[in-house]
């Protein structure tokens, strides 16, 4: 029988199921918005699909623009967004669902007038890279230099510090 997680502050404590609303779960910010990803430490953390929420205010990106070996899949849940895949720029709206196969090279951004909300699934399979692209950098989220360094692809962004839930 699994067990039900510990949580503590919204921050599961322990390996296990458990029910948590975004809302109380632990929120990081940081200049490229709110990120919320529901897990914890060690034996909290989760082993083989990553989900997260992020906030993202308009002309910022939600990570630098790179490839990963795992599939990644993004539903807009609300606002507008700037995709930038395979060095392509795509309009997004809320409800439009981007799927990326393994190695699939992409950035979303925010867009619009307002803050957009994101939810992010991934698969967890190695690290990713960061590849030079020029829609990319142009849009400042793209590196001058390929890297497999998540330090330094995030470099010029401030650590991420704890937060309440952003209002929406």
């Amino acid at each position: 029988m699994v067990q039900e997680a510990k949580l503590d502050r919204g921050v599961p404590q322990s390996g296990g199921w458990f029910v948590l609303n975004a809302r109380e779960a632990r929120w990081l910010h940081n200049e490229m918005g709110g990120y919320c990803n529901f897990e914890g430490k060690d034996d909290a953390a989760f082993e083989q699909l990553g989900i997260n929420l992020n906030v993202l205010p308009p002309g910022i990106p939600m990570a630098m623009y790179h490839e990963e070996p795992g599939q990644e899949d993004f539903l807009v849940l609300r606002g507008e967004c700037l995709l930038i895949v395979e060095g392509q720029e795509r309009p997004l709206r809320a409800w439009d669902f981007v799927h990326c196969p393994p190695y699939t090279k992409h950035v979303i951004l925010g867009a619009g007038q307002e803050p957009a909300l994101v939810l992010a699934v991934g698969a967890r399979k190695g690290q990713a890279s960061y590849p030079v692209d020029e829609a990319a950098i142009r849009h400042g989220a793209g590196v001058e230099q390929k890297t497999a360094s998540p330090k330094e692809a995030y470099a010029k962004f401030g650590p991420m510090e704890e937060g309440p839930a952003p209002e929406l």
